[in-house]
């Protein structure tokens, strides 16, 4: 069915007047800032926005000006914003992750080395004990006291 000129440019004038709601921010609830709800808010039909139709023109404006608000830094679509926002948040916690088993590996590899040595030292102190209880050249010096001479107090 044929539309007039009257309905077309009022058409386009709720079309414009969606536009600016949606890129302004006024997203209505289940919807995002595209094509498919500028349709819906304007009462329009889709396809009117596609090929050849009617509205093509408005489309590729609408597109255009939120291309132009993306690359300012402005995201009209708090939904996007909320994504972009929590992969950014997502890398960052991936690094931090990251660094953390990185640390982790690093003290396990220290702890062993540590255990190793300790171990080692272990073994040197049992051999130069045995050693010393067998050679005849090393003087022995007395052990500890066991007696208490007078009190502390």
């Amino acid at each position: 069915m044929r539309i007039t000129a009257a309905q077309r440019t009022e058409n386009e004038n709720r079309i414009r007047a969606a536009m600016d709601r949606l890129l302004r921010g006024e997203i209505p609830p289940g919807g995002t800032c595209d094509i498919k709800t500028l349709a819906r808010e304007a009462a329009v039909d889709r396809t009117a926005f596609y090929g050849t139709r009617p509205y093509a023109h408005l489309r590729e404006e609408f597109e255009h000006r939120l291309a132009s608000l993306q690359q300012a830094g402005e995201t009209p679509d708090p939904r996007d914003a909320r994504i972009a926002r929590l992969k950014a948040e997502i890398t960052k916690l991936k690094e931090r992750l990251t660094q953390s088993e990185s640390i982790a590996n690093n003290l396990t590899d220290f702890r062993a080395q540590a255990l190793a040595r300790l171990a080692a030292q272990h073994e040197e102190i049992v051999q130069l004990r045995a050693t010393a209880t067998t050679a005849s050249r090393v003087t022995r010096l007395p052990g500890a006291r066991t007696t208490i001479i007078g009190s502390c107090s």
